[in-house]
This record gives C-alpha cells, sequence and structure tokens, in this order.
C-alpha cells in the first residue's frame, strides 16, 4: 500500500499514513488533498482548500510580475562614413533612450569595401562612447560580428 508524509489543515504533521487515510482524513476536514512535493520518499501530500491554494499561488504570480523590473535594449544603426551632425542627432535621441533607463546598442554596419576599414568604424564607437560618457557607461565593449560593430551602454 503506498504510503505519503500527511501536512493537516493547520500545518502540523501527521506523520507518514496510507493514501487511504490520507484521503479519508482530507474527506473528514471537507477539503481537498493535494501532493506537495512529489520527488521525495514517501510524497508529501497536505491538506488544504484547493480553490484558495491556487488563488493565492495566482496572487503571488501576480504581486512578482509587477515587481520585476524588464530592461529595454534600444538600438541606434550607423555607418562608418556618417556625418557628424547626422550622428549628433542620432546620439540626441540615444541620451534620450538612456535617460528613461533603457540599455543602448550602438551598430556600426559595413557594407563592401568598408569591412577593410574596421578602424574607422571602432573609432566611431570610441566617439559615441567619449560623447555619452556623462551618462552612461560601457556595458559590452566593441565587438565585430560579421559586417557589424557593435557597443552596448547602459545608465550610470
Amino acid at each position: 500500500m503506498p504510503r505519503v508524509r500527511l501536512i493537516d489543515e493547520e500545518g502540523n504533521q501527521a506523520g507518514v499514513v496510507t493514501i487511504k487515510d490520507a484521503i479519508y482524513k482530507a474527506e473528514q476536514a471537507g477539503l481537498d488533498l493535494v501532493e506537495i512535493a512529489q520527488k521525495v520518499d514517501p510524497p508529501v501530500c497536505k491538506i488544504l482548500d484547493f480553490g484558495k491554494y491556487r488563488y493565492e499561488i495566482q496572487k503571488q504570480k501576480k504581486i512578482n510580475k509587477k515587481k520585476q523590473h524588464v530592461v529595454q535594449v534600444k538600438e541606434i544603426r550607423v555607418r562608418p562614413n556618417t556625418g557628424d551632425h547626422d550622428l549628433l542627432t542620432k546620439l540626441n535621441k540615444a541620451r534620450k533612450f538612456i535617460e528613461s533607463g533603457a540599455k543602448l546598442k550602438v551598430t556600426v554596419m559595413f557594407r563592401g569595401r568598408e569591412m577593410s576599414r574596421k578602424e574607422a568604424g571602432m573609432d566611431l564607437l570610441k566617439r559615441v562612447a567619449d560623447i555619452l560618457e556623462d551618462i552612461a557607461k560601457i556595458d559590452k565593449a566593441a565587438s565585430l560580428e560579421g559586417r557589424r560593430m557593435s557597443i552596448i551602454l547602459s545608465p550610470r
């Protein structure tokens, strides 16, 4: 006969009993028998109101979801030969992203022969980091992934 470790409705341990006895005690209390931990030997069962139990779990999930903070990553793409004025315009937008609490990924995209001038892309990313250093710090240093070189900045 299979046995379970039983916890009664007050939370006290009732010891190791057969499943029939556990079901009988739950019916006597007018509650449900719920398996709490199944991977232990013997499994742990608890006498409780299952509807109320599910409601409490749902309520706890909602509270946890409210407390969690999702970090957004905004991306700005530039080319290695982007002009100064265009770059400053994009960085003004980037400044707003960082001030709102989002991380910023600055990507330099290379085309054709521009791949032979990777140092120009690296210089551009260093310039961006220097311009935004008052409000952002480097989270991930410049790295080349295929035809794109990127850096990730996070708010200070």
